[in-house]
């Protein structure tokens, strides 16, 4: 009993003993002496530490990057409040704060800061941490980080970071002495996209007063595969990022086309207006943003999900007061319509300067729209317009089931194809047109939502799409769903791919001249109007 007692004694002053030692020096004052030395010193010592990781090494490197670390009395201290500490060891001095002259901060330290705070967050548990300190130590690469990369390699599991350490070891490796390693090294950066690297490697197969700069003949050939390797993985990478633009663009035409097939035609009518009804979608886009920020801060990311049903119906119902106060007069009139719906336009742009005000609205993305998939260096697939390629696809669906599978799509069927024969039938024609036109000018509305993500948002902002939309109907056969989908992505497609090669302006001419060449071989567009009605 007095022994288990004695030693329980002995065990517990051991711990207070242990718990009262003061603090074990961290870090050797070698190791932190070179930020008192000359500038490039202090880089170098920056570097160091990055490499060194570690609590402590991040410690000294916050006060460095705060304004903290300086000299007091020929010791490398940190001013931490009222208190002065060893910057190697942690102890407190017996110092003033006033008497430390602290360190200047300028934007070469401030870069290798960032180059040496990512070093340290290699070792994060967070992948993407982890991933974006890889990426920026990649190109930031120096000979001193050679054993840092090699160390995180032989922990990293994630096959994306590996692959970023093992393209950033590889380009130190480059410059090595060793021809073997410079081998391995240009055979590994073969795997990049990026045009950095195919500089780097293109550097090697040029000459200097009659000799070539990488005298291995073995790594040379490596060097000019890995060129040929990566320019035709960035030729992919920026063929697939063009045909997404384009892909991109041929949904925002097909969301305008969309409501223009169907009110054109059901009624026959070419409104001008149709452009503006895609400003109301996005105008009613940035009141809901409006109204989230101001009543649900929490929630404001998913502004865009209730934006939905607002923006289709404030177009609808401008749609519908259109049709009823403006069109359903001029039936059958088509000089007329296109002018009054011209000057409906004209209307619709000055209520909005009056409102909003003549200058473009500021709208958002939602954070989980924000970013994008890289496909190489330069080359990203954005995610607000992936989004929006899945909701035009979304809303066709829903117009193709309305159209199909529904008594009012039939009876809009039916009014495209013989507009005499279906009211005599039972087709109530009038009330057609004001349901077609509602929802033709609401799905004008959600492509004015669509358009909103990656646009701005101004009173003139439908002008630019009311002749593209046209094409698209005219293209693709008046009243046919199909043929406006085919007409839209080809639209876009073809135009995109011909902006890389002949420009914006030029493009948009030659899309024209084929548009209308094919109208004058093939007037009824790509899908023909079926039924006895179209062949009269």
């Amino acid at each position: 009993m007095l022994r288990s007692g004695f030693t329980r004694l002995l065990c517990g002053l051991a711990l207070l003993g242990m718990l009262a030692a003061p603090a074990r020096a961290a870090l050797d004052e070698a190791k932190v002496a070179g930020l008192a030395g000359d500038f490039q010193s202090r880089l170098d010592t920056i570097e160091a530490l990055g490499v060194a990781g570690g609590d402590d090494a991040r410690r000294v490197l916050d006060a460095l990057e705060g304004g903290r670390l300086g000299l007091a009395a020929g010791v490398l201290v940190i001013v931490a409040g009222d208190s002065v500490v060893s910057a190697a060891t942690g102890e407190k001095l017996d110092l003033a704060p006033a008497a430390a002259e602290t360190f200047t901060v300028n934007n070469r330290v401030r870069r290798a800061l960032g180059t040496a705070r990512a070093a340290l967050a290699l070792a994060a548990s967070d992948r993407d941490v982890r991933l974006s300190a890889a990426r920026t130590l990649a190109d930031n690469t120096t000979e001193s980080l050679l054993p840092m990369f090699e160390r995180a390699l032989a922990k990293e599991s994630d096959d994306e970071i590996r692959s970023v350490l093992a393209r950033a070891a590889a380009r130190v490796n480059l410059a090595s002495a060793d021809a073997a390693k410079r081998l391995k090294a240009a055979e590994a950066l073969g795997e990049s996209s990026d045009p950095a690297v195919k500089n780097l490697l293109a550097a090697l197969l040029e000459k200097k007063d009659g000799e070539w700069v990488e005298p291995s003949s073995e790594v040379r050939a490596a060097a000019d595969m890995a060129i040929h390797t990566i320019d035709r993985r960035i030729a992919t990478a920026e063929a697939v990022g063009t045909l997404f633009s384009g892909l991109s663009l041929g949904s925002i035409l097909l969301l305008a086309a969309l409501g223009l097939a169907i009110t054109y035609g059901v009624m026959g009518v070419i409104n001008m207006a149709h452009g503006e009804l895609l400003m109301v979608g996005a105008y009613a886009t940035f009141l809901v943003q409006g109204l989230f920020r101001s009543y649900l801060p929490a929630y404001v990311d998913w502004y865009v999900a209730a934006a939905i049903p607002a923006a289709f119906l404030a177009a609808a119902l401008v749609g519908v007061a259109m049709e009823r106060l403006v069109l359903r007069h001029l039936y059958g009139r088509p000089l007329e319509s296109l002018l009054a719906t011209w000057g409906l336009s004209l209307v619709l742009i000055q209520a909005a300067r009056v409102v909003f005000g003549p200058q473009n609205v500021e709208l958002a993305n939602p954070v989980w729209m924000s970013g994008g998939i890289a496909l190489a260096a330069g080359v990203v697939l954005p995610w607000n317009r992936i989004v929006i390629v899945g909701f035009a696809v979304f809303v066709l669906l829903l117009i193709w089931l309305m159209m199909q599978r529904t008594r009012l799509g039939m009876f809009v069927r039916a009014v495209t194809q013989n507009r005499a024969m279906a009211g005599c039938v039972g087709v109530p024609t009038a009330r057609v047109d004001t349901l077609a036109f509602a929802i033709g000018s609401g799905v004008a509305g959600l492509g004015g939502l669509a358009l909103s993500q990656i646009a701005n948002v101004g009173p003139a902002m439908g002008t630019g799409y009311i002749v593209d939309a046209f094409m698209v109907v005219v293209l693709g056969g008046v009243g046919q769903l199909a043929g406006a989908v085919w007409a839209a992505l080809g639209l876009g497609i073809v135009g995109k791919f011909l902006e890389g090669w002949a420009g914006a302006v030029i493009a948009k001419i030659l899309v024209l001249v084929f548009v209308i060449v094919f109208i004058q071989k093939r007037p009824q567009g790509i899908f023909a109007l079926k039924g006895r009605f179209a062949d009269m």
